[in-house]
């Protein structure tokens, strides 16, 4: 959540970042109308309970009709002391509920606007043009086919639609991108970390995964347990509870985990083939900072993700995501945009938010340093999320006898294999 001291210090800040997001401010006078009779609350209460301490002392020195009054008085006291508490506790909670509902702050550099106005800050690599070397690419689909290396037929068969099954080298293609991440990520100073799948609701609150995403999420039913759709909410609820030493940060993880995500509201959008699934496997890259080094370190993640997507020998874009598409707990995202020739697009395959200290507020993670205690900042990165950048490799690298050739970064992964056959017409 945004710091409260923001709200009540600067309240028209707190509305023009709504604004930005494109959301309303009647939040913001909730809220503060809900401290303000916090305050109130809290202030009635410890009148209350003052008195009721200093009328015990008279009680007990008391004698006869003065004493009988004074009792008369206690019982009638304990009565407004535990409306007082009550009191105290709903305005308590209208409080914490409003701050809960309210995003992250946007940043000023963040561009205002929807999904599509977004900002491109960068191109790399040229997109091929497969007219002029004189054919027409297949899309992943026909290529995991010919390949054998998807199968959406039976994906549905077996659990429905937006399954799939991965075989032959579909499954070797997987297996190589995660150890190429985990690589990459090891040599870059993360520690390697296979995340559960499954949490508890104060790590998908904590996160932000119950407010606005809620609908896309999956939850057990009789269990009080959600499934994941990223290895963000284990990570960020790692060090829950906790307070970091300083001197430590940053904390850099790199985690493999299976995501599950409804889809909710794409209907109709990318029906065909594993663009958009219901279950993919993905590693993510989450770090623990300090808010002033967290700027820095988002500009790091950014740099990892474009180094893995330079070794797939892919074209992309990375792009300043708008303020209206920004998760609840992100001040600013840069997505890697890769090209995907049968759509004629660019389509994201990873993605890396600054989330500052919102998320560690929620967790109560908090950092020691220079005998301060303050709560720490969290941010998050795809390294690699596995069916897109394994569409983005079969359609990239396709041949015209529909072979695909591999990354060369990947080959030692395929057991040195250069080039994917197809084994089906």
């Amino acid at each position: 959540m945004i710091d409260p001291r923001i709200l009540r210090d600067d309240p028209d800040r707190v509305r023009a970042a709504q604004a930005k997001r494109g959301l309303s401010d009647e939040v913001v006078d909730r809220a503060l109308s809900a401290d303000a009779a916090r305050r109130a609350a809290i202030s009635a209460f410890e009148s209350r309970r003052a008195e009721q301490k200093q009328l015990g002392k008279q009680v007990a020195k008391a004698q006869g009709e003065e004493k009988a009054e004074l009792l008369a008085r206690t019982k009638a006291l304990a009565a407004e002391v535990k409306e007082a508490e009550a009191a105290q506790a709903a305005a308590e909670e209208e409080w914490q509920a409003a701050l809960m509902s309210m995003p992250n702050l946007a940043a000023p550099e963040a561009p205002e606007g929807g999904e599509d106005d977004f900002v491109v800050l960068e191109e790399v690599g040229t997109p091929r043009d497969f007219a002029a070397e004189g054919f027409e690419p297949r899309d992943h689909v026909e290529l995991g086919r010919m390949l054998g290396a998807i199968d959406l037929e039976r994906g549905a068969k077996v659990s429905g639609s937006r399954f799939y099954f991965l075989t032959g080298v579909g499954a070797q293609l997987e297996l190589a991108l995660v150890n190429l991440a985990m690589e990459q990520a090891r040599e870059s100073g993360f520690t390697q970390v296979v995340a559960p799948s499954l949490v508890r609701p104060r790590a998908m609150e904590g996160t932000g995964f119950l407010g606005q995403a809620a609908d896309d999420v999956y939850r057990i039913e009789g269990e009080d347990l959600y499934l994941v759709g990223t290895s963000e909410v284990p990570m960020a609820a790692y060090h829950s509870e906790e307070i970091l030493d300083g001197a430590s940060l940053p904390l850099r993880y790199a985690a493999f985990s299976p995501c599950f995500r409804k889809e909710a509201g794409s209907h109709g959008k990318d029906t065909k083939g594993i663009i958009r699934v219901h279950w993919f496997d993905k590693v993510e890259m989450f770090v623990y900072s300090t808010l002033e080094e967290s700027y820095a370190e988002h500009e790091r993640l950014l740099g990892w993700e474009k180094q893995f997507l330079d070794k797939l020998e892919l074209a992309y874009r990375v792009i300043d995501v708008a303020t209206g598409d920004l998760g609840l707990s992100a001040i600013r995202k840069f997505d890697c945009e890769a090209w995907i020739p049968t759509q004629g697009k660019y389509r994201e395959l990873t993605s890396t938010s600054n989330c500052t200290e919102f998320q560690s507020r929620r967790l109560d993670i908090r950092v020691r340093q220079d005998g301060e205690v303050r709560p720490a900042a969290t941010l998050n990165g795809t390294l690699t999320a596995i069916p897109r950048a394994i569409v983005a490799i079969l359609e990239t690298h396709q041949q015209a006898d529909g072979s695909v050739r591999v990354p060369t970064a990947l080959q030692p992964y395929m057991g040195g294999r250069e080039v994917l056959e197809p084994v089906a017409p």
